[in-house]
């Protein structure tokens, strides 16, 4: 279907990819991981020919069409929503463009009338007349209202116009769909679409995510993009991530007996088939794991960060206790009669199908923002560190990452070099890397500071808004082992469902009706009926 021969791509003495031979064939999801900076998003342009590789060639199979979502959300500014999915289409698109050119000539000739009808004919086989139709099914299905298929793209809300650009790129059934983040700025609902739509396309899907949920849910292989190198896998992300680090045991215990060795890898191999047959997962649909050679998987290059989140002392029985809160902002009502009273322990998933609702609810209860009603009192033996979405004002001073850290220290002894630079190299920041200006930092590189701040003020409650956003896939995995194994109490809104269902054991929701609060798992939440038709209400 798509085939890439001896790819390279090097720019000056950094090579990204040496010589990679791969074949996307149809029925498959493969997804693409590596570390931030790997290349994966530059090999998805080189597959789609925005840009030229080094060495090599990638190859489409005759006849077939390749579909990419769009990346500049400015790209369709000038069409309406529904032209814009039509164009997604780009052959179909042209020939209803040359029939209209056709039928609105003045001087419209027997000629033109036998092309308009060679035309047309090509139109129907292609499904033309339904083309309308079907894009504003496509739509609906991704969360774009009816009354906003006329609008223009350009008075679109960029969270809106990322979710045309998806419907774009899913329309038309393409023989090669290629995906880089897809699931940017979509709510839980049109995420769990998107995964049972990719789960059964019958086509070729190429992805890139750092959703772990939505990579198991969807795919059928790895590639892996490590050691400039583009490894393919079978199986899904986390029999991937499973099996490399016990690749990585495996090899710094070389001296184990070969019998040894090869027993554990065959227990490993019969556990995790078991499972992963009992998950919704195109992986067990597909039954590819019966193909797999655990041997064949490498040790990662890849360095995890150390996130170890400790208290400096245990908080006592009363922790947060919410009465009546209110918040509007801009002229609209984001949340009210938030009642919410928390216990020790508690790991609580905060939703809201406005993500505004959420950041001002952080916002209040961390003592940033004020509420226009109501009241919240944390108990007297919790301390509060608290990660927000946005950490701009964090790093405005041009300072090292050394006494950018210290500026949150408590006493002498933290103050110092040595007790830093600790904190800072169990985020990957060693040697002369945490003498670097706060002010250069990328935005994964701040996320990682901002993990040091608030391991070093050993609070016993954390807050945390979106804390996976610009993460790569090893730092998310490290924080969601971490809010595991925390002993204290958690409230955390993300988009990583995977990280909702396994550090998660109550789920609250804002709505601007009350709050939905529910002591059960991130899936059971999502699943149980009874909570369906309350979310509903709630909104209504």
């Amino acid at each position: 279907m798509l085939t890439v021969s001896n790819l390279s791509l090097q720019f000056g003495k950094r090579v990204l990819f040496d010589e990679v031979n791969i074949k996307f064939t149809k029925g498959n999801c493969y997804g693409i991981i590596g570390a931030n900076g790997a290349g994966k998003s530059t090999f998805l342009k080189i597959l789609s020919g925005k840009q030229e590789p080094t060495t090599g060639n990638v190859s489409l199979e005759s006849g077939k069409r390749m579909s990419v979502l769009e990346q500049d959300h400015f790209a369709y500014d000038q069409y309406t929503v529904l032209e814009t999915v039509l164009r997604g289409n780009k052959k179909l698109f042209t020939i209803k463009e040359e029939m209209d050119a056709l039928y609105a000539k003045p001087d419209f000739s027997d000629e033109d009338g036998i092309k308009a009808g060679e035309l047309g004919i090509i139109y129907d086989e292609m499904g033309g007349w339904n083309a309308e139709a079907d894009a504003q099914t496509m739509l609906s299905n991704v969360g774009v209202k009816e009354s906003m298929h006329y609008q223009m793209m350009s008075e679109l809300e960029n969270k809106d116009k990322v979710r045309v650009l998806l419907a774009q790129a899913l329309f038309g059934n393409p023989d090669v769909l290629i995906l880089d983040e897809p699931t940017n700025d979509l709510d839980i609902d049109t995420i769990s679409w998107l995964e049972d739509f990719l789960a059964d396309y019958e086509n070729t899907v190429i992805v890139v995510s750092h959703d772990r949920h939505f990579l198991d849910a969807v795919c059928t292989h790895i590639g892996d993009l490590d050691y400039s190198k583009l490894n393919l896998y079978t199986g899904n992300y986390s029999f991937w991530y499973q099996a490399s680090q016990l690749a990585t045991r495996q090899r710094q215990q070389a001296n184990k007996k070969a019998e040894e060795k090869k027993k554990e890898l065959q227990e490993f191999i019969a556990r995790f088939s078991s499972n992963v047959a009992k998950a919704k997962q195109a992986t067990a649909r597909k039954k590819m794991l019966d193909k797999l050679n655990i041997e064949d998987i490498k040790p990662s290059s890849r360095r995890y960060p150390a996130i170890i989140f400790e208290q400096e002392r245990e908080a006592g029985d009363q922790i947060l206790d919410i009465k009546n809160l209110e918040k509007n902002k801009d002229g609209e009502l984001l949340f009210s009669n938030i009642d919410l009273n928390l216990k020790k322990g508690d790991k609580v998933a905060v939703l809201s199908r406005n993500s505004l609702a959420i950041t001002e609810f952080f916002q209040i209860i961390s003592g940033n923002a004020e509420a226009d009603k109501g009241s919240y009192q944390w108990g007297i033996t919790t301390t509060q560190s608290y990660m927000p979405l946005d950490n701009t004002d964090f790093f405005q001073e041009d300072i090292n990452l050394v006494d950018w850290l210290r500026q949150f220290t408590k006493n002498d002894e933290e103050r110092h070099e040595e007790y830093i630079r600790g904190f800072l190299g169990k985020m990957l920041f060693s040697g002369d890397e945490a003498l670097k200006s706060c002010k250069v930092l990328s935005g994964g590189e701040k996320m990682r500071c901002m993990f040091s701040r608030m391991m070093l003020q050993r609070a016993n409650i954390l807050l945390l808004d979106e804390p996976t956003n610009h993460l790569d896939l090893e730092s998310i995995t490290t924080l969601n082992n971490s809010l595991v194994a925390f002993k204290g109490t958690v409230l955390i809104a993300s988009h990583d469902h995977e990280m909702l269902e396994t550090v998660c054991n109550r789920i609250i929701e804002l709505t601007p009706k009350g709050i939905i609060d529910q002591q059960m798992t991130y899936d059971e939440y999502l699943q149980d009926k009874k909570v369906k038709s309350l979310r509903e209400q709630m909104y209504s």
